[in-house]
Protein backbone atom coordinates (compact mmCIF):
# COMPACT_ATOMS: atom_id res chain seq x y z
CA UNK A 1 0.00 0.00 0.00
CA UNK A 2 1.27 3.42 -0.98
CA UNK A 3 1.07 5.96 1.66
CA UNK A 4 1.54 9.81 0.33
CA UNK A 5 4.23 11.71 3.05
CA UNK A 6 4.32 15.39 3.59
CA UNK A 7 7.64 16.50 2.00
CA UNK A 8 9.53 17.95 4.52
CA UNK A 9 11.31 21.18 3.05
CA UNK A 10 7.62 22.00 1.64
CA UNK A 11 5.95 25.09 3.11
CA UNK A 12 2.24 23.82 2.54
CA UNK A 13 0.18 22.77 4.85
CA UNK A 14 -0.87 19.35 4.98
CA UNK A 15 -4.59 18.62 3.65
CA UNK A 16 -6.80 18.00 5.86
CA UNK A 17 -10.63 16.43 5.04
CA UNK A 18 -13.01 18.83 6.03
CA UNK A 19 -16.26 17.41 7.64
CA UNK A 20 -19.90 19.25 7.40
CA UNK A 21 -20.99 20.33 10.85
CA UNK A 22 -23.62 18.72 12.09
CA UNK A 23 -25.54 21.79 11.86
CA UNK A 24 -25.27 22.17 8.43
CA UNK A 25 -26.38 18.52 8.05
CA UNK A 26 -29.46 18.57 10.45
CA UNK A 27 -30.96 22.33 8.62
CA UNK A 28 -30.42 19.90 5.34
CA UNK A 29 -32.25 17.04 6.61
CA UNK A 30 -34.94 19.74 7.77
CA UNK A 31 -34.90 20.99 4.84
CA UNK A 32 -35.36 17.99 2.25
CA UNK A 33 -38.04 16.80 4.45
CA UNK A 34 -40.26 19.79 4.44
CA UNK A 35 -39.68 20.19 0.57
CA UNK A 36 -40.64 16.30 0.35
CA UNK A 37 -44.04 17.04 2.46
CA UNK A 38 -44.77 20.62 0.97
CA UNK A 39 -44.69 18.76 -2.34
CA UNK A 40 -46.87 15.91 -1.47
CA UNK A 41 -49.40 18.13 0.01
CA UNK A 42 -49.80 20.49 -3.00
CA UNK A 43 -49.28 17.47 -5.95
CA UNK A 44 -51.87 15.71 -3.27
CA UNK A 45 -54.25 18.91 -3.18
CA UNK A 46 -53.26 18.97 -7.37
CA UNK A 47 -52.41 22.47 -7.16
CA UNK A 48 -48.92 21.62 -9.05
CA UNK A 49 -47.62 18.50 -10.59
CA UNK A 50 -44.07 17.02 -11.59
CA UNK A 51 -44.62 16.16 -15.46
CA UNK A 52 -41.46 14.92 -15.74
CA UNK A 53 -39.55 13.17 -13.09
CA UNK A 54 -37.68 9.80 -12.50
CA UNK A 55 -39.49 7.03 -11.58
CA UNK A 56 -42.94 8.28 -11.68
CA UNK A 57 -44.71 5.33 -11.21
CA UNK A 58 -43.32 4.90 -7.80
CA UNK A 59 -43.19 8.96 -7.06
CA UNK A 60 -45.60 11.48 -7.49
CA UNK A 61 -43.40 14.07 -6.95
CA UNK A 62 -39.33 14.87 -8.23
CA UNK A 63 -37.57 13.01 -6.08
CA UNK A 64 -34.46 13.96 -7.67
CA UNK A 65 -34.68 17.61 -6.40
CA UNK A 66 -35.80 17.09 -3.17
CA UNK A 67 -32.79 14.44 -2.62
CA UNK A 68 -30.28 15.85 -4.38
CA UNK A 69 -31.23 19.47 -5.64
CA UNK A 70 -32.82 20.85 -2.76
CA UNK A 71 -29.99 19.70 -0.41
CA UNK A 72 -26.90 21.26 -2.16
CA UNK A 73 -29.03 24.27 -2.78
CA UNK A 74 -29.65 24.56 0.86
CA UNK A 75 -26.09 24.27 1.71
CA UNK A 76 -25.21 27.18 -0.63
CA UNK A 77 -27.42 29.26 1.07
CA UNK A 78 -27.02 28.42 4.47
CA UNK A 79 -23.19 28.55 3.59
CA UNK A 80 -24.18 32.14 2.38
CA UNK A 81 -26.03 33.18 5.16
CA UNK A 82 -23.58 32.18 7.72
CA UNK A 83 -21.40 34.55 6.21
CA UNK A 84 -23.08 37.55 6.90
CA UNK A 85 -25.18 39.68 9.65
CA UNK A 86 -28.76 39.58 10.22
CA UNK A 87 -29.54 42.22 7.56
CA UNK A 88 -27.57 40.26 5.07
CA UNK A 89 -29.45 37.36 5.89
CA UNK A 90 -32.69 38.96 5.50
CA UNK A 91 -31.46 40.39 2.41
CA UNK A 92 -30.68 37.18 1.03
CA UNK A 93 -33.68 35.29 1.99
CA UNK A 94 -35.72 37.90 0.57
CA UNK A 95 -33.75 38.20 -2.96
CA UNK A 96 -33.71 33.83 -3.39
CA UNK A 97 -37.22 34.20 -2.30
CA UNK A 98 -38.04 36.62 -5.11
CA UNK A 99 -36.02 34.81 -7.80
CA UNK A 100 -38.03 31.44 -6.95
CA UNK A 101 -41.42 32.62 -8.87
CA UNK A 102 -38.43 33.60 -11.88
CA UNK A 103 -37.26 29.83 -12.07
CA UNK A 104 -40.15 27.95 -11.14
CA UNK A 105 -41.35 29.94 -14.38
CA UNK A 106 -38.76 28.69 -16.04
CA UNK A 107 -39.06 25.22 -15.06
CA UNK A 108 -43.06 25.94 -16.07
CA UNK A 109 -41.72 26.85 -19.64
CA UNK A 110 -38.99 23.79 -19.55
CA UNK A 111 -42.02 21.19 -19.07
CA UNK A 112 -40.67 19.90 -15.74
CA UNK A 113 -43.61 21.79 -13.37
CA UNK A 114 -47.11 22.70 -14.14
CA UNK A 115 -49.65 24.61 -12.00
CA UNK A 116 -53.37 24.33 -11.18
CA UNK A 117 -55.16 27.69 -13.17
CA UNK A 118 -55.24 29.04 -10.06
CA UNK A 119 -51.94 29.17 -8.39
CA UNK A 120 -50.94 32.27 -8.04
CA UNK A 121 -46.75 32.82 -8.16
CA UNK A 122 -47.17 35.20 -5.51
CA UNK A 123 -47.88 31.89 -3.38
CA UNK A 124 -43.82 30.76 -4.73
CA UNK A 125 -42.61 33.74 -3.45
CA UNK A 126 -44.39 33.54 0.00
CA UNK A 127 -44.06 30.31 0.50
CA UNK A 128 -40.46 30.47 0.20
CA UNK A 129 -39.95 33.12 2.34
CA UNK A 130 -41.20 31.22 5.18
CA UNK A 131 -39.65 28.19 3.99
CA UNK A 132 -35.99 29.96 4.25
CA UNK A 133 -37.08 32.03 7.24
CA UNK A 134 -37.44 28.21 9.09
CA UNK A 135 -33.92 27.05 7.95
CA UNK A 136 -32.38 30.01 8.85
CA UNK A 137 -33.55 30.21 12.62
CA UNK A 138 -33.03 26.17 12.56
CA UNK A 139 -29.64 26.96 11.59
CA UNK A 140 -28.92 29.49 13.78
CA UNK A 141 -30.33 27.78 16.68
CA UNK A 142 -28.08 25.02 16.32
CA UNK A 143 -25.01 27.25 15.82
CA UNK A 144 -25.98 28.91 19.48
CA UNK A 145 -26.72 25.53 20.79
CA UNK A 146 -23.12 24.48 19.86
CA UNK A 147 -21.26 27.46 21.27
Amino acid sequence: MNIVKHLNGSSLQPWQKKRLPFRYLASIVLASLLGTYLDLYFVGKDLYQFPMRPFPEIFSINIAFTLVGLPLLVLIFLRTVSQVNKWGKAGIILFVSLLMPIFEKLAEVLGLFVHADGWQHLYTFFGYLLFLTIITLFFEGMTKQNS
